[in-house]
């Protein structure tokens, strides 16, 4: 059971790491963000990134990041 739950837990990072891309990059080739979306990084890695530099959207979108990820390795404020 071990083995299935990491499994599981890498499969739903991926997804978020793709739907991140193609959150980011349709903003991106929107001229939306300068942000060039990275395979690598997460939705709440990026909203945290912006969370520090203190954007109004990241501010906003964070709280519910926070509920759903309830992750020690999101940044924080």
């Amino acid at each position: 059971m071990h083995r299935l739950r990491n499994f599981a837990q890498q499969i739903l990072v991926s997804i978020d790491q793709l739907a991140q891309v193609a959150i980011i990059g349709l903003a991106y080739l929107c001229h939306l963000t300068d942000t060039c979306p990275s395979a690598d990084e997460t939705i709440s890695s990026y909203v945290g990134r912006g969370e520090m530099r203190g954007v109004w959207w990241a501010r906003l979108i964070a709280p519910a990041i926070d509920r759903l990820c309830e992750s020690p390795e999101r940044p924080r404020r």
